[in-house]
Protein backbone atom coordinates (compact mmCIF):
# COMPACT_ATOMS: atom_id res chain seq x y z
CA UNK A 1 0.00 0.00 0.00
CA UNK A 2 1.57 3.34 -1.00
CA UNK A 3 2.17 6.39 1.21
CA UNK A 4 -0.53 8.50 -0.45
CA UNK A 5 -3.18 5.83 0.11
CA UNK A 6 -2.06 5.41 3.73
CA UNK A 7 -2.48 9.15 4.28
CA UNK A 8 -5.95 9.21 2.73
CA UNK A 9 -7.15 6.20 4.71
CA UNK A 10 -5.70 7.62 7.91
CA UNK A 11 -7.39 10.97 7.32
CA UNK A 12 -10.76 9.38 6.60
CA UNK A 13 -10.44 7.14 9.63
CA UNK A 14 -9.60 10.03 11.95
CA UNK A 15 -12.63 11.95 10.69
CA UNK A 16 -14.95 8.99 11.09
CA UNK A 17 -13.71 8.21 14.60
CA UNK A 18 -14.18 11.84 15.56
CA UNK A 19 -17.79 11.81 14.37
CA UNK A 20 -18.37 8.53 16.19
CA UNK A 21 -16.95 9.87 19.44
CA UNK A 22 -19.31 12.87 19.29
CA UNK A 23 -22.38 10.65 18.96
CA UNK A 24 -24.56 10.77 22.09
CA UNK A 25 -27.06 8.08 21.21
CA UNK A 26 -25.84 4.75 19.90
CA UNK A 27 -28.43 2.02 19.30
CA UNK A 28 -27.38 -1.38 20.66
CA UNK A 29 -28.74 -4.69 19.27
CA UNK A 30 -30.74 -6.72 21.81
CA UNK A 31 -32.16 -10.24 21.48
CA UNK A 32 -35.93 -9.86 21.78
CA UNK A 33 -38.37 -12.57 22.88
CA UNK A 34 -38.07 -16.33 22.44
CA UNK A 35 -36.03 -18.39 20.00
CA UNK A 36 -37.63 -20.77 17.52
CA UNK A 37 -35.64 -23.61 15.98
CA UNK A 38 -35.63 -23.93 12.20
CA UNK A 39 -33.09 -26.75 11.67
CA UNK A 40 -31.76 -29.73 13.59
CA UNK A 41 -28.76 -31.98 13.16
CA UNK A 42 -29.64 -33.83 9.93
CA UNK A 43 -29.79 -37.55 9.24
CA UNK A 44 -26.87 -38.05 6.86
CA UNK A 45 -27.27 -41.78 6.43
CA UNK A 46 -23.95 -43.33 5.46
CA UNK A 47 -22.19 -40.00 6.00
CA UNK A 48 -23.50 -39.50 9.54
CA UNK A 49 -21.32 -39.55 12.67
CA UNK A 50 -21.88 -38.92 16.38
CA UNK A 51 -19.64 -35.86 16.09
CA UNK A 52 -21.22 -34.13 13.07
CA UNK A 53 -22.22 -30.49 13.54
CA UNK A 54 -24.14 -28.02 11.38
CA UNK A 55 -22.14 -24.81 11.67
CA UNK A 56 -21.76 -21.65 9.51
CA UNK A 57 -24.86 -21.15 7.35
CA UNK A 58 -26.84 -18.86 5.07
CA UNK A 59 -30.59 -18.04 5.09
CA UNK A 60 -32.55 -16.44 2.24
CA UNK A 61 -35.97 -16.29 0.57
CA UNK A 62 -36.22 -18.11 -2.78
CA UNK A 63 -38.17 -16.92 -5.84
CA UNK A 64 -41.23 -18.99 -4.85
CA UNK A 65 -41.36 -17.37 -1.39
CA UNK A 66 -40.01 -20.33 0.54
CA UNK A 67 -37.07 -19.86 2.91
CA UNK A 68 -33.81 -21.67 2.30
CA UNK A 69 -31.13 -22.59 4.82
CA UNK A 70 -27.81 -24.09 3.77
CA UNK A 71 -25.32 -25.02 6.48
CA UNK A 72 -21.76 -26.28 6.41
CA UNK A 73 -21.69 -29.72 8.05
CA UNK A 74 -18.42 -30.58 9.74
CA UNK A 75 -17.10 -33.80 11.29
CA UNK A 76 -19.20 -35.94 8.94
CA UNK A 77 -18.06 -39.15 7.28
CA UNK A 78 -18.03 -37.60 3.84
CA UNK A 79 -15.40 -38.94 1.44
CA UNK A 80 -11.85 -39.41 2.54
CA UNK A 81 -10.88 -35.78 2.93
CA UNK A 82 -7.80 -34.12 1.54
CA UNK A 83 -4.77 -33.61 3.81
CA UNK A 84 -3.97 -29.91 4.03
CA UNK A 85 -1.18 -30.29 6.54
CA UNK A 86 0.40 -33.08 8.53
CA UNK A 87 -2.36 -32.72 11.16
CA UNK A 88 -5.47 -31.75 9.21
CA UNK A 89 -7.97 -32.99 6.66
CA UNK A 90 -11.51 -31.86 5.87
CA UNK A 91 -14.80 -33.46 4.78
CA UNK A 92 -17.25 -30.54 4.64
CA UNK A 93 -20.26 -29.94 2.41
CA UNK A 94 -23.45 -27.81 2.48
CA UNK A 95 -26.76 -29.32 3.60
CA UNK A 96 -30.16 -27.67 3.00
CA UNK A 97 -33.52 -27.11 4.67
CA UNK A 98 -36.68 -25.35 3.41
CA UNK A 99 -39.30 -23.43 5.39
CA UNK A 100 -42.70 -22.20 4.24
CA UNK A 101 -42.18 -19.00 6.23
CA UNK A 102 -39.40 -17.50 8.31
CA UNK A 103 -41.51 -18.24 11.38
CA UNK A 104 -42.06 -21.93 10.64
CA UNK A 105 -40.40 -24.30 13.07
CA UNK A 106 -38.33 -27.34 12.09
CA UNK A 107 -37.90 -26.67 8.38
CA UNK A 108 -37.96 -29.61 5.99
CA UNK A 109 -34.56 -31.25 5.39
CA UNK A 110 -33.61 -31.15 1.70
CA UNK A 111 -30.39 -33.16 1.69
CA UNK A 112 -26.87 -32.38 0.53
CA UNK A 113 -26.93 -29.26 -1.65
CA UNK A 114 -23.35 -28.34 -2.48
CA UNK A 115 -20.10 -30.28 -2.63
CA UNK A 116 -16.63 -29.36 -3.83
CA UNK A 117 -15.67 -29.69 -7.50
CA UNK A 118 -11.92 -30.48 -7.44
CA UNK A 119 -11.78 -30.23 -11.25
CA UNK A 120 -12.59 -26.52 -10.80
CA UNK A 121 -9.81 -25.95 -8.29
CA UNK A 122 -11.92 -26.41 -5.15
CA UNK A 123 -10.53 -28.26 -2.15
CA UNK A 124 -12.26 -31.65 -1.76
CA UNK A 125 -14.48 -31.50 1.32
CA UNK A 126 -13.79 -27.79 1.73
CA UNK A 127 -17.23 -26.19 1.38
CA UNK A 128 -17.85 -23.42 3.89
CA UNK A 129 -20.28 -20.68 4.96
CA UNK A 130 -22.68 -19.73 2.14
CA UNK A 131 -24.25 -16.29 1.73
CA UNK A 132 -26.93 -15.40 -0.82
CA UNK A 133 -28.12 -12.07 -2.23
CA UNK A 134 -30.77 -11.32 -4.85
CA UNK A 135 -29.90 -8.84 -7.60
CA UNK A 136 -31.64 -8.02 -10.90
CA UNK A 137 -33.69 -11.20 -10.94
CA UNK A 138 -30.81 -13.53 -10.06
CA UNK A 139 -29.62 -15.10 -6.82
CA UNK A 140 -25.87 -15.02 -6.15
CA UNK A 141 -24.29 -17.56 -3.83
CA UNK A 142 -20.96 -16.62 -2.25
CA UNK A 143 -19.15 -19.44 -0.48
CA UNK A 144 -15.73 -20.56 0.70
CA UNK A 145 -13.87 -23.48 -0.88
CA UNK A 146 -11.40 -23.70 2.01
CA UNK A 147 -8.89 -21.30 0.46
CA UNK A 148 -10.92 -18.91 -1.73
CA UNK A 149 -14.17 -16.99 -1.85
CA UNK A 150 -16.22 -18.31 -4.79
CA UNK A 151 -19.41 -17.43 -6.66
CA UNK A 152 -22.45 -19.28 -8.05
CA UNK A 153 -25.71 -18.07 -9.61
CA UNK A 154 -29.38 -19.11 -9.73
CA UNK A 155 -32.71 -18.02 -11.17
CA UNK A 156 -34.97 -19.71 -8.60
CA UNK A 157 -32.77 -19.35 -5.50
CA UNK A 158 -32.64 -23.12 -5.04
CA UNK A 159 -30.55 -24.57 -7.86
CA UNK A 160 -27.20 -22.88 -8.36
CA UNK A 161 -24.46 -23.10 -10.98
CA UNK A 162 -20.92 -21.89 -10.52
CA UNK A 163 -19.89 -18.66 -12.22
CA UNK A 164 -16.56 -19.39 -13.88
CA UNK A 165 -13.92 -16.75 -14.44
CA UNK A 166 -11.29 -16.47 -17.13
CA UNK A 167 -9.30 -19.23 -15.41
CA UNK A 168 -12.25 -21.63 -15.73
CA UNK A 169 -12.77 -21.64 -11.95
CA UNK A 170 -15.39 -20.02 -9.67
CA UNK A 171 -12.97 -18.20 -7.36
CA UNK A 172 -13.17 -14.44 -6.78
CA UNK A 173 -10.16 -13.95 -4.50
CA UNK A 174 -8.03 -15.48 -1.74
CA UNK A 175 -6.42 -13.79 1.25
CA UNK A 176 -2.68 -14.11 0.80
CA UNK A 177 -1.53 -10.56 1.38
CA UNK A 178 -1.39 -10.81 5.16
CA UNK A 179 -0.01 -14.27 5.71
CA UNK A 180 1.58 -15.90 2.71
CA UNK A 181 0.30 -19.03 1.02
CA UNK A 182 -0.14 -21.35 3.98
CA UNK A 183 -3.01 -23.28 5.51
CA UNK A 184 -4.31 -20.57 7.80
CA UNK A 185 -4.61 -17.84 5.17
CA UNK A 186 -7.86 -19.30 3.87
CA UNK A 187 -10.63 -16.80 3.15
CA UNK A 188 -14.07 -17.89 4.38
CA UNK A 189 -17.43 -16.76 5.79
CA UNK A 190 -18.30 -14.22 3.07
CA UNK A 191 -21.11 -11.72 3.65
CA UNK A 192 -22.24 -9.17 1.05
CA UNK A 193 -23.56 -5.67 1.65
CA UNK A 194 -24.42 -3.32 -1.21
CA UNK A 195 -24.18 0.46 -0.90
CA UNK A 196 -24.99 2.43 -4.04
CA UNK A 197 -23.35 0.57 -6.93
CA UNK A 198 -20.65 -0.98 -4.72
CA UNK A 199 -20.60 -4.48 -3.25
CA UNK A 200 -18.76 -4.96 0.05
CA UNK A 201 -17.61 -8.51 0.73
CA UNK A 202 -16.80 -9.02 4.42
CA UNK A 203 -15.04 -12.24 5.36
CA UNK A 204 -12.74 -13.93 7.85
CA UNK A 205 -9.13 -14.98 7.37
CA UNK A 206 -5.76 -14.84 9.16
CA UNK A 207 -2.72 -12.63 9.59
CA UNK A 208 0.96 -13.39 9.91
CA UNK A 209 1.84 -11.38 13.02
CA UNK A 210 0.87 -12.89 15.42
CA UNK A 211 1.20 -15.92 13.21
CA UNK A 212 -2.12 -17.32 11.95
CA UNK A 213 -4.13 -15.01 14.23
CA UNK A 214 -7.70 -14.41 13.06
CA UNK A 215 -9.07 -11.15 11.66
CA UNK A 216 -11.95 -9.86 9.57
CA UNK A 217 -11.49 -8.18 6.18
CA UNK A 218 -13.42 -6.40 3.44
CA UNK A 219 -13.02 -6.03 -0.32
CA UNK A 220 -15.18 -4.03 -2.72
CA UNK A 221 -16.40 -4.48 -6.30
CA UNK A 222 -18.83 -2.87 -8.73
CA UNK A 223 -19.38 -6.01 -10.83
CA UNK A 224 -18.86 -8.99 -8.46
CA UNK A 225 -15.91 -10.06 -10.62
CA UNK A 226 -13.07 -7.61 -9.96
CA UNK A 227 -12.33 -7.05 -6.28
CA UNK A 228 -10.19 -4.47 -4.51
CA UNK A 229 -7.24 -5.18 -2.26
CA UNK A 230 -8.25 -6.33 1.21
CA UNK A 231 -8.64 -4.04 4.20
CA UNK A 232 -8.52 -5.43 7.73
CA UNK A 233 -11.62 -4.19 9.58
CA UNK A 234 -11.32 -5.86 12.99
CA UNK A 235 -8.94 -7.88 15.12
CA UNK A 236 -10.90 -8.99 18.17
CA UNK A 237 -9.39 -10.39 21.41
CA UNK A 238 -9.99 -14.02 22.31
CA UNK A 239 -12.72 -15.02 24.75
CA UNK A 240 -12.66 -17.66 27.52
CA UNK A 241 -9.93 -19.80 26.07
CA UNK A 242 -11.04 -19.55 22.46
CA UNK A 243 -8.41 -20.01 19.78
CA UNK A 244 -7.04 -16.65 18.53
CA UNK A 245 -7.07 -18.11 15.01
CA UNK A 246 -10.86 -17.90 15.12
CA UNK A 247 -11.55 -14.63 16.96
CA UNK A 248 -13.26 -12.82 14.06
CA UNK A 249 -15.51 -15.50 12.56
CA UNK A 250 -18.67 -15.05 10.46
CA UNK A 251 -18.61 -11.26 10.02
CA UNK A 252 -22.00 -9.65 9.39
CA UNK A 253 -22.37 -5.94 8.59
CA UNK A 254 -25.60 -3.95 8.46
CA UNK A 255 -26.23 -0.23 8.05
CA UNK A 256 -28.73 1.84 10.05
CA UNK A 257 -29.25 4.89 7.81
CA UNK A 258 -31.17 6.86 10.40
CA UNK A 259 -28.09 6.77 12.64
CA UNK A 260 -25.47 6.71 9.87
CA UNK A 261 -23.80 3.76 11.53
CA UNK A 262 -22.53 0.41 10.29
CA UNK A 263 -22.66 -2.53 12.69
CA UNK A 264 -20.22 -5.44 12.58
CA UNK A 265 -21.01 -8.75 14.29
CA UNK A 266 -18.05 -11.16 14.68
CA UNK A 267 -17.92 -14.44 16.61
CA UNK A 268 -15.13 -15.45 19.02
CA UNK A 269 -16.48 -18.74 20.35
CA UNK A 270 -19.00 -21.45 19.42
CA UNK A 271 -20.96 -23.77 21.70
CA UNK A 272 -22.45 -23.41 25.18
CA UNK A 273 -20.20 -20.45 25.97
CA UNK A 274 -20.76 -18.63 22.68
CA UNK A 275 -19.77 -15.01 22.18
CA UNK A 276 -20.24 -12.55 19.34
CA UNK A 277 -18.85 -9.02 19.63
CA UNK A 278 -20.71 -6.11 18.04
CA UNK A 279 -18.99 -2.92 16.85
CA UNK A 280 -20.54 0.28 15.48
CA UNK A 281 -18.77 2.68 13.14
CA UNK A 282 -19.56 5.42 10.62
CA UNK A 283 -16.81 3.91 8.48
CA UNK A 284 -17.54 0.55 6.76
CA UNK A 285 -13.79 -0.06 6.43
CA UNK A 286 -12.86 0.11 10.12
CA UNK A 287 -14.51 -1.21 13.26
CA UNK A 288 -11.47 -1.08 15.51
CA UNK A 289 -8.33 -3.05 14.73
CA UNK A 290 -6.83 -3.84 18.17
CA UNK A 291 -9.08 -1.11 19.53
CA UNK A 292 -12.35 -1.64 21.42
CA UNK A 293 -13.45 2.02 21.37
CA UNK A 294 -16.18 1.15 18.84
CA UNK A 295 -17.41 -1.95 20.67
CA UNK A 296 -21.05 -1.57 21.70
CA UNK A 297 -21.92 -4.95 23.21
CA UNK A 298 -21.45 -8.72 23.16
CA UNK A 299 -24.16 -11.30 22.49
CA UNK A 300 -24.22 -14.94 23.74
CA UNK A 301 -24.59 -16.36 20.20
CA UNK A 302 -22.37 -17.74 17.46
CA UNK A 303 -22.27 -17.51 13.65
CA UNK A 304 -25.14 -14.99 13.45
CA UNK A 305 -26.88 -14.03 10.24
CA UNK A 306 -28.92 -10.82 10.33
CA UNK A 307 -32.26 -10.99 8.49
CA UNK A 308 -34.45 -7.99 7.63
CA UNK A 309 -38.03 -8.89 6.73
CA UNK A 310 -41.10 -6.63 6.56
CA UNK A 311 -39.45 -3.83 8.53
CA UNK A 312 -38.20 -6.10 11.33
CA UNK A 313 -34.70 -7.35 12.11
CA UNK A 314 -34.12 -10.96 13.11
CA UNK A 315 -30.98 -12.92 13.87
CA UNK A 316 -30.40 -16.58 13.06
CA UNK A 317 -27.65 -18.32 15.04
CA UNK A 318 -26.32 -21.75 15.95
CA UNK A 319 -27.82 -23.70 18.83
CA UNK A 320 -25.56 -23.71 21.91
CA UNK A 321 -25.11 -27.47 21.45
CA UNK A 322 -24.09 -27.03 17.78
CA UNK A 323 -26.97 -29.30 16.82
CA UNK A 324 -29.10 -26.91 14.77
CA UNK A 325 -30.06 -23.34 13.89
CA UNK A 326 -32.54 -21.02 15.61
CA UNK A 327 -34.04 -17.54 15.04
CA UNK A 328 -35.05 -14.66 17.31
CA UNK A 329 -36.21 -11.06 16.86
CA UNK A 330 -33.57 -8.36 17.11
CA UNK A 331 -34.42 -4.93 18.47
CA UNK A 332 -32.36 -1.78 18.97
CA UNK A 333 -32.08 0.07 22.27
CA UNK A 334 -30.39 3.43 22.57
CA UNK A 335 -27.29 3.55 24.74
CA UNK A 336 -26.79 6.95 26.34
Amino acid sequence: MNTKRNFVLGFLLSMSLGIFAQSKKIPVPVLDGEWWQIASNPDLGEYGTDNQEPVDFGVWKAADGTWQLWSCIRNANFGTGTPLSAEYSTTRFLYGWEGKTLFSKDWEPKGIKWVAQPSLGETPGGMQAPYVIRENGFFYLFYGDWQRICLAKSIDGKNFERVLGSNGQPDLFAEYEYGGENFFTKARDPMIMKQGNTYYCYYSSHINDPVNDGAAFVRTSVNMKDWSESVMISHTPTYHGSDPKFSDECPQVIYLPEHRLYYLFVTQKYGEDSQTTVYASPNPFNFGVDDDSQKVCTLPISAPEIIYEDGQYYVAALNPGLDGVRVIKLKWEVKK
